[in-house]
């Protein structure tokens, strides 16, 4: 997994998507619903914010309104989505 340090304006169609792909499993990684990747060092700089889930929210919600703008529909309830946890 790479989160890209670039901001999401100059990432064309296939980086935007990819970026909002990883924040995603990010996401999943941050609230436990997946295991995998905990210590990546990408993450470990989310886990230094008070709020590591509201952080990676906010982050996810940035690449959502960038892609809106383009037109392209990024479903937003994926945001926050620890709440419906899998099994």
């Amino acid at each position: 997994m790479r989160l890209w340090t670039l901001h999401p304006k100059y990432l064309d169609k296939t980086g935007l998507i990819a970026l909002w792909r990883e924040t995603l499993l990010a996401q999943m990684v941050l609230t436990g619903i997946i295991k995998g990747y905990r210590n990546h060092l990408q993450l470990l700089c989310f886990r230094n914010f008070l709020g590591p889930a509201a952080t990676i929210a906010d982050y996810l919600v940035g690449i959502y309104e960038k892609a809106n703008r383009r037109g392209y529909q990024f479903d937003i309830s994926k945001i926050g989505q620890e709440l419906c946890k899998k099994d």
